[in-house]
């Protein structure tokens, strides 16, 4: 990059409009309206790729039916703990939305969040023990207080009566939570692009960054090339930059040459959903039903058969069946994968690529399946499901973490990465769930890491937007029923 002048400035520049960078701006845009803010979408509209509606599972990730969020230890036991910490962040990004719904920011809850209980389904006798001691660990937190357990067809049909038409013997469990959600990431995406282009932040579509340069001030001189114009390619000077690309931020963070990302590497994972509309079949349906994964399977192939909103039609989804592409984003090229391996990753990457056999066991397991195959994983859960009446269609595809591990060598992550420079000049969000649903406390720890000495000046306004700011509910029982209460009421939850 050798322009001494730059063609644009800006404090902060955000590269991706997913729900991650909608989310960022929407909080630094309240907090900081006088800073220049601008957004760097690859595609020709806001939230296409992971944040688009049919390339996720939309199911507001609270933990409440998530099985693999409470591993059953060794001794029979299973923690909370992890559940719970994920369902006190859901709450805090409930907190938020709810503020922003009554602020008149969003058009109304109803444009992207829907009541659609969860509900955790097991087969067999180890499973339903499972299942119930899980239960009985939840059931002592406030936040998991409502959840109902049953071993009873009849209770567990009319929770869901899909899953109980035609089934044969043997031992049902289910736990049920009235207060789950369905969420169109994809539209509220959008609205939160929008809201923050009205209050002046410059949001461009089309635009690839290939180049970020730290410069000796501590900002960033970027390098965008406009995907349908090269006559608008541009340098942009930046304070402060967000990669917020869903897969594609690993490429951008090593571009960034930061030496917080030595180390990392990414492993994708596509998948494929089972689709109906027949309002026959989804009139009948109401829940997202979550069961245990296969040997080997990743969290987010999860079987689950789920209700979907999506611009204001009722789906039923079911799966999703896994893949293997090696592309890092469902637009991106095949050559992602291998361009993403270097020489401080290749150890870690090997590492834990060994470590995870099973995985791709499981991903070739996966890519073989037949038509009739993926019907007889549906018939687990809805046993008189059609074949005739389900559409298959791609989600979006997802890149787990790879990353240095002291004892391991190398490990694969399960979750989300929030990788920021020591100097706070630029953040970069890596992984998958529950990453969508816990947004705005992964977007506020990013605050405090890249902005630490605002945090306070900032703190006020926050716990306007978030009443219960830095509170953990589940410590604070008659503050959760207000809090609860209060964001149930205004986004139309059980």
């Amino acid at each position: 990059m050798t322009s001494a002048q730059p063609t644009e400035s800006t404090d902060v520049l955000l590269v991706g409009a997913g729900i991650m960078s909608a989310t960022l701006a929407t909080i630094l845009k309240d907090l900081q309206p006088d800073w220049d803010m601008t957004i760097l979408e690859r595609l020709d509209r806001a939230g296409l790729e992971s944040s688009n509606a049919w390339n996720n599972a939309g199911t507001g990730h609270a933990a409440l039916c998530e099985l693999n969020y409470a591993p059953q230890a060794a001794d029979g036991s299973v923690s909370a703990q992890k559940a719970l910490n994920i369902n006190e962040q859901y709450h805090v990004t409930r907190q938020l939305w709810s503020t922003l719904v009554e602020n008149g920011v969003l058009k109304g809850a109803s444009s992207f969040i829907n009541p659609v209980p969860h509900i955790s389904m097991v087969f067999g006798e180890d499973h339903a023990d499972y299942l119930r001691a899980r239960y009985d660990s939840f059931k002592q937190n406030k936040l998991f207080e409502r959840m109902e357990f049953s071993e009873d067809r009849d209770q567990i049909a009319d929770w869901a009566p899909l899953t109980m038409h035609g089934r044969g013997a043997g031992r049902v469990a289910a736990t049920f939570a009235p207060e789950g959600t369905d969420v169109d990431f994809g539209a509220l995406t959008n609205q939160l692009i929008d809201h923050v282009a009205s209050k002046g932040a410059t949001v461009r579509y089309g635009q690839q960054v290939t180049t970020l340069n730290r410069q000796s001030d501590g900002s960033w001189l970027v390098k965008v090339e406009d995907r349908l114009n090269s006559d608008n390619n541009r340098i942009i000077h930046a304070k402060f930059v967000f990669l917020g690309a869903g897969g594609g931020a690993l490429h951008l963070l090593q571009k960034s040459g930061i030496k917080e990302a030595k180390g990392f590497g990414g492993f994708p994972v596509s998948g494929l959903f089972l689709r109906n509309t027949d309002p026959a079949v989804t009139s009948q349906h109401n829940a997202k039903v979550y069961g245990q994964a296969s040997v080997g399977a990743p969290p987010m192939s999860v079987p689950h058969l789920d209700t979907r909103y999506v611009n204001g039609q009722k789906a039923v989804m079911f799966g999703p069946y896994g893949g293997f592409k090696p592309n890092f984003l469902k637009h991106g090229s095949f050559l992602d994968l291998p361009m993403s391996v270097r020489a401080h990753n290749l150890y870690p990457m090997t590492r834990a690529g060994l470590a995870n056999l099973d995985l791709v066991k499981y991903l070739v397991s996966e890519l073989t399946k037949t038509r009739s195959q993926r019907m007889d994983a549906l018939h687990e859960y809805y046993p008189t499901a059609e074949a005739g009446q389900w559409d298959l269609i791609e989600a979006g595809q997802r890149v787990q973490v790879m990353k240095k591990d002291p004892q391991k060598g190398g490990v694969l992550q399960f979750g989300t990465e929030l990788v920021t420079s020591a100097d706070g000049s630029i953040g970069a969000l890596l992984g998958a769930s529950p990453g969508a649903s816990t947004a705005v406390p992964i977007m506020l720890n990013l605050l405090s890491r890249c902005f630490p000495s605002k945090v306070s000046e900032w703190e006020p306004r926050l716990k306007e937007l978030i009443p219960a700011y830095g509170v953990k509910l589940n410590d604070n029982p008659q503050l959760a029923d207000e809090i609860v209460g209060h964001t149930s009421k205004v986004l139309g939850i059980r």
